[in-house]
C-alpha cells in the first residue's frame, strides 16, 4: 500500500501508556512518523521506537519558536505537509480514506486548502462521547503556508513549552477546509491527569484576563465558537447549558455529564483565579508607597 506523502508529528512527554497505540495507527499509512520527545523520564522514547517512529528530543529554549512550530520547521522539511497527533491520539479508518481520497491527486497537481480542521472523537471516563461539547483542532497544515501565532505570552505560567490554546494561521487568502472523518482522543492515563493539565491550562487563562492585549492577539487566533465563547459571560453556566442540555451531552449518560460538568469547573477555575489575580493587583497598588 502506498503512504501517504504526509509527516506524522507526535509532540510527547511521558506518554508511554498510551505512545504505542498511537505510533501503530499510522506507522504503515504515512511516509514519516516522528516522535518529539521533551525529555521523557518514563520509557516513552524506547516504546516509540520500538514501535517504529523516529525520535527527536527537543528541548525548549524559553522563547519562539515553541514545540509545534519548531516541529514545522524541523520535521523533514522536505516533505509540505505535516499532520499533528498528541500521544493519546489515532486517527479513525474513515479519515485515512478521506486522506488517501484527498491526497492521491495527478502529478502536477496540489491540494488546494492551506490546512484542515478535523473533528476530535473525545473519550472521558472510559467512554467515547458522541454528543456534548465538539472540539476540532487544525493538525493538518501545509507547512509552507501555515504557522503558529506568537503572542506575548512568554511570562504566562501554565503553557511552557507548548502552543496556547489557539489555531495556526494560513496566508493571508488561503483556504481552510474541514475534514469530516475524526481523530480518536482516547486518553488511557487516570482522569486525574486530566485535571492536573487543565489546572495549568486555567493558569494561563487566568493570567490572560490581566493582559487584554494578548488576550485580544489570541481570540483572533480561535475557531469561531472559540471566539465567540471567548466574549460569552457566566461562563461556567453556559458551558454546561451548551454542552450538556443544548448539545445533548445528556445522550452520553454519566459520562456525558461528568465531562461537561468538568468543562465547567475548569471555567469556574479560570475566573477564580482571575479574580484572585486582580485581587493581588489592588492590593499591591493599595499598599505601594505614595
Amino acid at each position: 500500500m502506498e503512504k501517504l506523502p504526509i509527516v506524522v508529528a507526535i509532540p510527547t512527554k511521558n506518554e508511554a501508556e498510551n505512545i504505542t497505540t498511537t505510533v501503530r495507527s499510522v506507522i504503515d499509512h504515512f511516509e514519516s512518523v516522528v516522535v518529539v520527545d521533551s525529555d521523557s523520564t518514563d520509557d516513552t522514547r524506547a516504546l516509540a521506537k520500538e514501535a517504529g517512529a523516529e525520535v527527536l528530543p527537543y528541548t525548549w529554549d524559553g522563547g519562539y519558536p515553541k514545540k509545534k512550530q519548531w516541529c514545522l520547521e524541523h520535521v523533514h522539511p522536505e516533505r509540505d505537509w505535516l499532520l499533528f497527533l498528541d500521544g493519546d491520539e489515532t486517527p479513525s479508518q474513515e479519515l485515512l480514506i478521506e486522506l488517501r481520497r484527498l491526497f492521491t491527486v495527478p502529478p502536477g497537481r496540489t491540494v488546494r486548502p492551506a490546512a484542515f480542521d478535523i473533528p476530535l472523537g473525545y473519550w472521558f471516563g472510559g467512554r467515547r462521547l458522541r454528543h456534548g461539547y465538539t472540539i476540532v483542532k487544525r493538525a493538518l497544515l501545509d507547512r509552507t503556508r501555515s504557522r503558529f501565532p506568537e503572542p506575548d505570552d512568554l511570562d504566562a505560567p501554565g503553557m511552557g513549552e507548548q502552543e496556547g490554546h489557539y489555531q495556526p494561521l494560513v496566508d493571508e487568502g488561503a483556504e481552510v477546509a474541514t475534514l469530516g472523518a475524526p481523530i480518536e482522543h482516547r486518553d488511557l492515563d487516570p482522569v486525574r491527569t486530566w485535571f492536573d493539565r487543565h489546572n495549568r491550562y486555567s493558569d494561563w487563562e487566568a493570567w490572560l484576563e490581566h493582559h487584554p492585549e494578548v488576550r485580544e492577539q489570541i481570540r483572533r487566533a480561535k475557531t469561531r465558537q472559540g471566539q465567540l465563547f471567548h466574549r460569552a459571560p457566566f461562563k461556567p453556566l453556559l458551558s454546561f447549558g451548551y454542552a450538556y442540555v443544548y448539545k445533548r451531552g445528556f445522550l452520553d449518560g454519566r459520562a456525558g455529564f461528568d465531562y461537561a460538568l468538568a468543562m465547567s469547573f475548569y471555567r469556574w477555575q479560570i475566573g477564580l483565579k482571575a479574580r484572585e489575580l486582580r485581587q493581588a493587583a489592588e492590593q499591591r497598588q493599595f499598599s505601594a508607597p505614595r
